[in-house]
């Protein structure tokens, strides 16, 4: 397990980064998540948590902690693909939000993984983001449309407000689905990782699973792959959730990592695993 201290420096650094964000635009229309009844005739096909006490949005850290003969010892790597809605001219002038070379080692090396994707990437890189969700080896998941923070004192990033959490989100399936993303899945990973009673509350009526993590990769803004490859590798137990970057420009040295890490946790005896799959283990059905 990563300290607080430093799980909290890596998001520290991150919102830092982020502290400028755009608002949910007027006039959207809100839509219900994937999982949500109106949206999806069998919500059984894809795994989510039951509703958590008072009907709030349930949320998943870790999978299992089995070192079952059948599965074997099973992590999931995920990679928050952030963009904020005032980004737009750095990316423009040449910043890189994106990483497709850290893609094409996740599929040259078949690594499944799970993509947090906010709805401002996916309108800044719809090709990206469309070749990623149809690749069965991905999903896609919701990470906000713009990144503003879900709470009041969330490493510096601006918060939106409670009455307009739910649009927020539902924005960035409007993203996904206008740049041509299938199925992106019932998932979301609040910006900054940060919530609270009355965030879960908003957005129970979506239909969501708040993702969560127990292994921060600190991959944020380092330069050190060896160092980020460490604490990864410290990190990870059986059911894990490690939570990297698909940002060239706020992650650069992601892609080298994952070409360490993948062979070491596969010498560990370590299988990769989608998200959906730890969360269907969690609910007996993986």
């Amino acid at each position: 397990m990563i300290t607080l201290v430093r799980r909290a420096t890596a998001l520290c650094a991150l919102g830092a980064a982020l502290t400028a964000c755009g608002t949910t635009g007027a006039g959207q229309t809100p839509r219900p998540a994937p999982s949500a009844p109106a949206a999806s005739p069998s919500p059984s096909r894809t795994p989510t948590l039951a509703p958590g006490p008072a009907g709030l949005t349930p949320v998943f850290e870790h999978g299992p902690r089995t070192d079952g003969a059948k599965d074997g010892k099973t992590v999931a790597l995920t990679f928050d693909a952030d963009m904020t809605a005032d980004q737009g001219p750095r990316a423009a002038s040449g910043e890189r939000f994106d990483n497709p070379q850290l893609i094409a080692t996740l599929r040259r090396l078949k690594v499944p993984a799970t993509v947090f994707m906010t709805g401002r990437w996916a309108e800044e890189y719809p090709d990206q983001a469309r070749s990623i969700g149809r690749d069965p080896r991905f999903e896609i998941a919701n990470h906000s449309y713009s990144h503003y923070a879900y709470t009041d004192d969330c490493y510096g990033l601006p918060t939106v407000s409670k009455d307009d959490m739910r649009a927020d989100l539902e924005r960035a399936y409007a993203a996904f689905e206008k740049a041509g993303v299938p199925n992106p899945m019932p998932y979301f990973r609040f910006p900054g990782g940060c919530y609270d009673k009355a965030a879960l509350k908003e957005l129970s009526a979506t239909g969501v699973t708040a993702v969560q993590w127990d292994v921060v990769s600190g991959d944020a803004f380092a330069t050190d792959a060896d160092a980020v490859t460490r604490q990864v590798l410290d990190g990870v137990r059986p059911g894990s959730v490690v939570v990297m970057h698909c940002t060239r420009s706020a992650a650069p040295v992601t892609e080298e990592v994952v070409r360490a890490v993948v062979p070491e946790l596969r010498r560990r005896g370590y299988r990769f695993v989608k998200v959906s799959e730890l969360i269907g283990a969690a609910n007996g059905r993986g």
